[in-house]
């Protein structure tokens, strides 16, 4: 287990040797939360970034990762706890073939904690040797309001109570990252608990970086390219803009293909990796394709010219 960072300028460290390339406004919402034992909450648009940043605080820190992924319909059952029903059935036929026939023990007896399904939320109140775990609440926006109002009460309090065996509560509050793609807003009341930061996709500079980082084979001809492409990408009336992960994705494609140069040829054939809506890749493949390379060279090369 790591010791926490004591500073943003140890955030930083922290999260690049998870190979992630945060800049500074992310690393202050992150060595706040950490600091101060409060949940971070990450919006921004899919593929940016947001559900690694508790990846790699769940590596970088040597703590348990524990994920809720939500959607629509999430409910208690699934995410804090259920009762194994098979196992308390079992349990009152052998009490009854035993001739136990005390309601009141039996009843105490099958509400045992052993009997408990414990699910992610309250697995994260538990006390764990490597520490406090990062408990990684994933696409909140997906769910229900009366579910985000539950989480609300847990994250108030770090606790959550059972009826039948009472109130659970960590000793050492679990480190939270939320993250919400802002499909619905989430309410007031719980973003006012949290640390917020919104997660935007990155500059040219740094989303180069990030593909050095974590595509390391890749050619630095090529990895300017790529970047440059999909910057421009973004600026398209494209139904689905692509993120951080599909640049990866891409990159990745790319090494493995042994490109060394984009050409209408290579983008045409794997668009797929970097658009996911037909729409959009027919919009891009063939001549727009071909015009966008050739504005991206042109510009690469007055670059250098200028350097």
């Amino acid at each position: 287990m790591a010791d926490l960072p004591r500073n943003i300028d140890e955030t930083l460290d922290l999260l690049r040797r998870g190979d992630y390339v945060a800049d500074r406004p992310l690393a202050t919402a992150v060595f706040l939360s950490l600091a101060l034992h409060r949940p971070l909450f990450v919006e921004g648009e899919p593929g940016t970034g947001k559900t690694e940043i508790a990846k790699v605080l769940s590596a970088t820190l040597g703590r348990r990762l524990i994920r809720l992924q939500c959607y629509e319909g999430l409910d208690i059952a699934s995410a804090v706890y259920e009762w194994n029903y098979p196992r308390q059935m079992l349990e009152i036929r052998l009490a009854e073939a035993a001739g136990e026939t005390s309601r009141e023990a039996l009843a105490q007896d099958i509400f045992d904690e052993r009997f408990l399904i414990k699910r992610p939320l309250l697995q994260a109140l538990e006390d764990h040797p490597e520490g406090a775990p990062v408990l990684l609440v994933d696409e909140l926006d997906r769910t229900d309001e009366p579910f985000e109002a539950y989480l609300l009460e847990v994250l108030s309090d770090f606790q959550i109570t059972i009826p039948e065996i009472g109130t659970i509560r960590a000793k050492e509050p679990p480190i939270v990252v939320i993250t919400s793609n802002r499909t619905r807003e989430i309410h007031d009341a719980l973003k006012r608990r949290c640390f917020y930061h919104w997660v935007d996709y990155p500059d040219f500079a740094r989303e180069l970086e990030i593909v050095k980082v974590r595509v390391p084979g890749i050619d630095g001809r090529l990895s300017r390219m790529v970047v440059a492409f999909v910057q421009e990408l973004r600026k398209r009336d494209l139904f689905k803009l692509p993120g951080v992960a599909e640049t990866l994705d891409w990159a990745r494609a790319l090494v493995t293909l042994d490109v060394l140069e984009l050409t209408p040829e290579v983008v045409n054939d794997t668009l797929g990796a970097l658009l996911k809506y037909q729409d959009d890749i027919l919009k891009i493949r063939g001549s727009e394709a071909a015009r966008m390379l050739e504005e991206i060279r042109d510009r690469l090369r007055a670059e250098v010219l200028v350097s």
